[in-house]
Parts: structure tokens; C-alpha cells; sequence
């Protein structure tokens, strides 16, 4: 008999997990996460800007064509809606709303002091939608019919990379 309650109280201590353990897996967890999700979202953001890129270059592809058959350039707000025949959202297959930038189109920067009409020069760019999408790094990024890249923002190394 003393050697069955012997064994009950020995099995009772043996089964689960200690609070120590339970505490130790936790904080291993934590130190995981917040080294993993600093590189997620930094993946997710580097995913953005090339769609962005990529809507910027079919926006541009899109002008030169509209060059071709109209003679003249267009220029549209970010994000307009019914922007021609443009489309001015960033994402390739899906919708305005699930994109991550808005498009849009301007006359370009005065170069050496004459500024540029419309027939002669325009400027896409892309601007990370309100709510959807946030880059602190990369606020707008833009290229012309020139080839002229720019870029704003704390981290203006990161836009065409």
C-alpha cells in the first residue's frame, strides 16, 4: 500500500508543465517575434514599392502610346477616377481599393529655366494610399518622359532599388 500512494504522488508531480518552463517558452516566442516581424514588414513594404514601380512604368508606357495617337500627353490627379484610358492605381491584376499607390500625372519641373508643355514633357508618380498602405522610408516616388528619376522621403535610397 505505501508503495501505490508512492507512485500516484510521483505521477501527479510528472504530468504537464512547470511554470518556469511555461514562462521560458513564452519568452523565447517573444524574442522570435520581434525579430521576425520587423523583417516581415519590411518584406511587405519592399513588395509595395516594386508594384508601385511597376504601376509607374505601365502609367508611363500608357502616355507614350496616348503620345502617339493624340500628339500630346494627359495629366490627371493621383488616383482620378474615369483618368481617360489610364489606369491610375498601382495594382497589376486587382482593384483601386486593394492597391497600395495612386497614380497620377503632371508637366514636368522647369529644365534649365524653360518649362516644359505638355506635348513636351510629363512626370508620373505614384503616392502611397491613405489607410491601406504606409511607408515611413518612402512618401512619393515619380520618373519622367526624360528618364528623370525622384524620389521623397526619409529613405529616398530604397524607391528604385
Amino acid at each position: 500500500m505505501f508503495l501505490t500512494n508512492r507512485l500516484s504522488v510521483q505521477q501527479r508531480f510528472q504530468s504537464g508543465f512547470t511554470l518556469i518552463e511555461m514562462m521560458i517558452t513564452v519568452a523565447i516566442i517573444g524574442i522570435l517575434a520581434s525579430v521576425a516581424y520587423p523583417a516581415y514588414t519590411d518584406s511587405i513594404r519592399k513588395g509595395k514599392r516594386a508594384e508601385a514601380r511597376a504601376g509607374l512604368m505601365n502609367l508611363l508606357q500608357q502616355q507614350e502610346r496616348y503620345l502617339t495617337q493624340m500628339n500630346t500627353y494627359e495629366t490627371f490627379a493621383a488616383g482620378a477616377p474615369g483618368a481617360l484610358p489610364f489606369k491610375a492605381y498601382s495594382a497589376i491584376d486587382g482593384s483601386q481599393a486593394s492597391s497600395s499607390h495612386l497614380l497620377g500625372t503632371r508637366i514636368c519641373q522647369p529644365i534649365g529655366g524653360v518649362t516644359p508643355t505638355k506635348r513636351d514633357c510629363i512626370e508620373v508618380f505614384a503616392q502611397p494610399q491613405s489607410g491601406v498602405f504606409s511607408d515611413p522610408e518612402v512618401t512619393s516616388m515619380a520618373i519622367d518622359t526624360q528618364g528623370r528619376r525622384t524620389c521623397t522621403g526619409t529613405n529616398t535610397e530604397r524607391c528604385w532599388k
